[in-house]
């Protein structure tokens, strides 16, 4: 049972799941998909708020505590210098995918399209993980390239929703953030008090923080990062992400453990929510967003990349510049987040329909990649010593 359960998480079924089920349902019977999605349960809140923003404030949580601890001392991105070739490009990542993204609104756009920026910067850190082992194999250096890519790219991702794209609808009221600022105290406090529950930080500091922001006009979801920074941790990182290391009890750790497999299955909901866009709906927006993901994500990475290295910040051992191509093609699975953007940047339906299919597009990313690992002949590496021959050659 635990087993499969861990391959239903490991390969995203949840979500692909979702994604699907609310693409048939939107185009066999969109009036029955819309109503599910979009009546009123009381007070205000539907199915679409009470995914969009009470659910996915612990998805946001849960890349909160990624972040958290790639910046620990043994973790990922630290020391910083550890991280400049794949912070580098991860800038190329968010860069190259905007730039794209003007210049073809420029050439076959329009100026009502421009708000969708920022949807072709996301990664799905989860489906370009799953990818990633599947093209280079489980213990390729660059798997943990494109892992440190996607951690950053998350960081990244939640600033440009913070700061980009407040509810166009109800302009921002930025005194409510002193509840947001009174809900970091609170944990603050907590976490000088050595209190070991994560439960108070998350009542009293998250609570406040979610109703700072939503009385502020910006997106609630986000509420919990500004929290989990604060939870009681080691002092060193010593497991990665999606890997299995030693048992660690810490409030940060236990709020991950107990949390993530909720999220991971609660992804169904989010992909039902948000998925449920006819096809119809394609149009200029669609291609604006899959060719910046695609093209821009490519490029961008792919240029910065080897400007780290001409910089002095080597690529990690046994990655080269395909396998630095490749995991830039990888990186352009922008799926959940993308979905997620496309929802705040645009209020109009159709508009925000065809950004939408853009980045449900973006899953032909896996086949690309599958494809092009084999004509590149990327070989795959799929144990620890294997790595450990390449660094002595």
């Amino acid at each position: 049972m635990k087993k499969s359960v861990q391959l239903l998480q490991e390969f995203s079924i949840p979500l692909i799941a979702g994604v699907v089920v609310a693409l048939v349902w939107a185009n066999i019977a969109p009036h029955s998909y819309h109503e599910f999605v979009d009546t009123e349960w009381f007070a205000g809140i539907n199915f679409h708020f009470f995914v969009n923003d009470l659910f996915m404030v612990l998805f946001f949580a849960i890349a909160g505590v990624e972040i958290t601890q790639a910046l620990l001392p043994g973790g990922d991105l630290n020391p910083i210098k550890k991280a400049v070739n794949p912070l580098l490009a991860t800038l190329g990542g968010v860069l190259g995918p905007v730039s794209v993204y003007f210049i073809l609104n420029t050439l076959i756009g329009s100026p009502e399209f421009t708000r969708g920026w920022g949807i072709p910067t996301a990664t799905d850190i989860a489906l370009a993980w799953l990818v990633a082992r599947f093209v280079f194999g489980e213990k390729h250096p660059a798997v943990k390239f494109l892992l440190l890519m996607a951690i950053a790219d998350d960081a990244i991702g939640l600033i440009i929703i913070a700061v980009f794209y407040p509810d166009p609808l109800h302009p921002v009221e930025p005194l409510w953030l002193l509840l947001t600022l009174a809900g970091m105290a609170i944990a603050f406090l907590l976490r000088k008090k050595q209190v070991s529950n994560y439960w108070p930080y998350i009542l009293f500091g998250g609570v406040l923080s979610w109703a700072g922001l939503h009385n502020a006009h910006l997106h609630p979801a986000l509420a919990f990062v500004f929290i989990v920074p604060f939870l009681p941790h080691k002092e060193r990182e010593n497991m990665h992400l999606f890997e299995e290391g030693i048992d660690e009890h810490s409030p940060l750790a236990r709020f991950e453990h107990e949390w993530k497999v909720i999220v991971d299955f609660g992804l169904f909901f989010f992909g039902l929510a948000n998925a449920g866009v006819e096809f119809s709906a394609i149009g200029i927006p669609t291609w604006l967003v899959f060719l910046g993901l695609i093209v821009g994500k490519t490029v961008g990475i792919f240029l910065l990349g080897n400007l780290g290295q001409l910089l002095g910040f080597p690529l990690p051992t046994g990655m080269g510049r395909k396998e630095l191509f490749l995991a830039g093609v990888v990186a352009a699975l922008g799926l959940t987040v993308a979905l997620f953007v496309a929802g705040a940047a645009f209020t109009d339906e159709h508009i925000q329909g065809a950004a939408k299919m853009g980045a449900l597009f973006s899953a032909s990313v896996a086949a690309i990649a599958i494809i092009l690992g084999k004509v590149l002949k990327i070989e795959k590496v799929k144990d620890s010593e294997t790595v450990t021959a390449q660094k002595h050659l």
